[in-house]
């Protein structure tokens, strides 16, 4: 029995099939991290320039990859980054998942580095409503100069972002 021969077109099909998905699964998870920055800045403007994505993923060629290495860039960082302290963490580092999304080894062993001492809190979200509550539930402790009572707002707090250029 001769096994069949797959035509040009079949490979191709299949490479741009597992591609797509591939594409897919990324997006899906650049929508998600989008859509939960967005939802923080409009629920917490004050702390607009405390949460901040760490360009870490995503394809490189050797040369590109090879400069970030020289320049810091450590495999497995945390998506987002929540500078806040609270009595216990001196940040919240937030890992972004789709649904059904795993941590790398590269993410484990990070976490594993970053939160043995206790100094960090580490979190895996998988949708906004995990996010928000997360944030939220950490945001009740933060030690800011003003006091927030968790919504963004408060009658003690500047009026502008704590980044934007009129502050002080």
């Amino acid at each position: 029995m001769r096994k069949s021969k797959m035509t040009l077109d079949e490979m191709l099909a299949k490479v741009c099939t597992k591609t797509r998905r591939k594409a897919h699964a990324d997006d899906a998870e650049h929508r998600l991290q989008a859509a939960c920055v967005r939802a923080f800045n409009l629920k917490y403007p004050r702390l607009r320039g405390r949460l901040f994505a760490v360009p870490n993923g995503g394809r490189r060629d050797a040369v590109t990859g090879a400069r970030m290495k020289a320049e810091g860039v450590v495999a497995g960082v945390s998506d987002l980054i929540l500078l806040c302290r609270t009595p216990s963490y001196g940040a919240l580092l937030i890992e972004m998942k789709r649904p059904g999304g795993k941590q790398s080894a590269c993410q484990r062993r990070w976490q594993s580095i970053i939160t043995e001492g206790g100094d960090f809190k580490y979190v895996i979200c998988c949708d906004i409503n995990a996010f928000m509550h997360e944030v939220g539930s950490y945001l009740k402790n933060c030690i800011l100069p003003w006091h927030d009572n968790g919504n963004g707002d408060s009658a003690t707090s500047p009026s502008t972002s704590i980044f934007s250029p009129t502050s002080k």
